[in-house]
């Protein structure tokens, strides 16, 4: 089976890209994660009162997820779609502020809202609800990048899920800044970018 990469996207500090183009880029040097994502959100158009809710690793996810798929009919139920995420630290971003409220027992105010983020596979939940997908969904945890160990887990998983699309990628919050690397991979189309480890060094390095 060949992997072909319909689109890739980046979200670094101040900084998005769709295709190795610019989507959006700061106008302030040191800009805050939350009021960049925020930003993003607001320059690609969306509605959907949800990501205000969400922690920073589900919204870099979620946005990310928003430039690949807009030209889909996210009604559309999408049985033959699944989602495969990787990271390095986890929900650790969330993890941290959810330990804050319970660190001191004269001030104990644990909060339902941040607990639920606690998981890092959220970010695939919260992608496939706003997008009907129904295939299978999966977060990865790997000690860094490693291309090569990501191409053999999304290979391994469309060789033998029968699923005909892919959201997949590296998808990283820690200590306020965002690194994200998404692709939609396909395997009934023929694309120029071929899904293998050498492509995702070179559209991470982007």
């Amino acid at each position: 089976m060949t992997i072909q990469i319909k689109h890739y996207c980046r979200i670094l500090p101040g900084k998005a890209t769709l295709n190795g183009k610019t989507v959006l880029k700061s106008a302030q040097k040191n800009v805050e994660m939350l009021d960049f994502l925020s930003e993003l959100y607001h320059k690609l158009g969306i509605d959907y009162r949800k990501f205000f809710k969400m922690d920073a690793l589900s919204k870099a996810g979620f946005l990310a997820s928003e430039m690949l798929l807009k030209e889909s009919d996210r009604e559309q139920v999408k049985e033959d779609t699944g989602i495969v995420l990787f990271n390095e630290n986890s929900s650790m971003e969330n993890d941290m502020e959810y330990q804050q409220t319970i660190q001191d027992q004269d001030n104990y105010f644990p909060s339902p809202a941040v607990f639920v983020y606690t998981l890092p596979n959220i970010v695939a939940g919260e992608i496939a609800i706003r997008n009907n997908i129904r295939g299978e969904t999966a977060f990865y945890i790997l000690p860094a990048f490693d291309a090569k160990k990501i191409e053999e887990i999304v290979t391994d998983t469309l060789n033998y899920s029968g699923m005909k699309q892919l959201l997949t990628g590296w998808v990283e919050v820690y200590d306020g800044h965002p690194d994200v690397c998404m692709m939609l991979c396909v395997t009934d189309e023929q694309i120029p970018i071929t899904f293998n480890q050498h492509a995702l060094k070179v559209i991470y390095q982007q």
